[in-house]
């Protein structure tokens, strides 16, 4: 069983994702927790494979949070729940070593399929352990590659192959803009491939929820820019 510790600020979303949790065979949680005082504690207490933490909490960001518990040198594994959407927080997060990062709200589907994921990649590091660690490149991109084995289902609404979570990633990025950008300039700003980029701006476009402009270089062939539509 892999134990879990869900923290958030939220007495009842905790007991919903708490719930989740329950309904995802192999995963069972151990403690809920509402600071991140009482999540130290309880790693510092219990033996915790996996955190669903949030980034809002009363003493401390969830972020601090994971930076001490680093420090103090748990293996503790996170997955962010929240609803800090901004770029600097995600980049943060990844530096930090977060696994996954899950948007709030979000559907009991985004979140087991986050937990199956990571519950994969858990079983991939044991198998390539027991055969005495990792022999090549090989072994190597099938632990990094585990996390990728069960895609994010797409929300309601949007294309197959999109995330909630990116989605929101690039609205931020342009909603803050004061000027219109390039698919290049939200690559730049999220860390998402321009391929990516380009994929989601242009059906925001077709949404209606981004304007598109065209900008005319030297060359002659226009740049497509996009801004926020603002209701």
């Amino acid at each position: 069983m892999i134990d879990v510790l869900v923290v958030d600020d939220d007495f009842r979303v905790a007991e919903i994702n708490a719930k989740y949790v329950g309904r995802v065979p192999g995963f069972r949680v151990m403690a809920r927790a509402h600071s991140a005082a009482q999540a130290l504690a309880t790693v510092e207490r219990e033996q915790i494979d996996l955190m669903l933490l949030d980034h809002y909490l009363p003493d401390q960001t969830g972020l601090e949070l994971v930076h001490r518990i680093h420090e103090r040198g748990y293996g503790t594994d996170v997955i962010m729940i929240t609803a800090a959407s901004d770029v600097v927080t995600v980049q943060s997060a990844m530096r930090l070593g977060a696994l996954h990062y899950l948007v709030k709200p979000f559907t009991f589907a985004a979140l087991r399929a986050r937990l199956d994921s990571y519950a994969a990649l858990r079983r991939t590091v044991d198998r390539v352990g027991g055969r005495g660690g990792v022999g090549g490149q090989e072994q190597i991109d099938r632990i990094f590659g585990a996390l990728r084995t069960v895609p994010a289902p797409s929300s309601p609404g949007l294309p197959r192959g999109h995330s909630e979570p990116t989605t929101d990633l690039i609205c931020s990025v342009l909603h803050r803009a004061d000027h219109p950008l390039s698919a290049h300039e939200v690559a730049a700003e999220t860390g998402l491939s321009r391929a990516t980029a380009q994929r989601y701006l242009r059906h925001l476009e077709q949404a209606g929820r981004l304007r598109l402009s065209l900008k005319y270089g030297d060359t002659g062939r226009p740049e497509h820019r996009y801004a926020w539509v603002t209701p």
